[in-house]
């Protein structure tokens, strides 16, 4: 599927999952796209769960939802650390008044819960964030991808290839 050329933010904190940062990284490079990684300091090497290191492109701080197309925000324990810093819930509360697709997944949804932006949509998400995305308002789905708008969800890294593919359709399309 050609894809017209679209610039995508990645989160990127200490703690992340591996594979939900990469995996959807290298795909979307093998479709054209521009990845860049943000994280709390430019420049900054975190390592996942698994000790894997990614270098942050881009600081939060200089980062405007205005120079995105769309945001990823992998899981692991990484959004527990986005959550209570409130410059990435403004950023994901921004993209979400833009309308740009967000998509989170695993744990990347508590971030959604922090940034306020789950009442009244569908999603879904690793099984242990259940509840905590039922209370921020969500319908809950257990399957391993969801589309609400913009909003695109997935529960595990056995989901990504249907999350990078609603990710592309949703691209193609925006």
């Amino acid at each position: 599927m050609a894809v017209p050329r679209k610039r995508i933010g990645i989160l990127v904190e200490f703690n992340y999952e591996d594979l939900e940062l990469w995996y959807p990284l290298l795909r979307l490079r093998e479709e054209g796209m521009e990845t860049v990684t943000i994280g709390p300091q430019k420049d900054m090497t975190y390592k996942s769960k698994n000790g894997y290191p990614c270098k942050a492109d881009l600081d939060i701080e200089s980062t405007s939802p205005a120079d995105l197309d769309a945001l990823i925000i992998p899981g692991g324990w990484a959004p527990d650390y986005w959550r209570r810093d409130k410059r990435f819930v403004d950023l994901v509360r921004c993209m979400f008044e833009a309308e740009k697709p967000v998509a989170a997944i695993c744990h990347g949804p508590w971030l959604l819960v922090s940034a306020n932006v789950l009442r009244g949509r569908q999603c879904t998400c690793f099984h242990s964030l259940k509840d905590d995305v039922i209370n921020a308002g969500a319908q809950y789905q257990d399957t391993s991808v969801v589309v609400d708008g913009n909003l695109i969800t997935s529960r595990v890294p056995a989901d990504l290839p249907d999350f990078c593919k609603a990710l592309l359709t949703q691209l193609h399309f925006s």
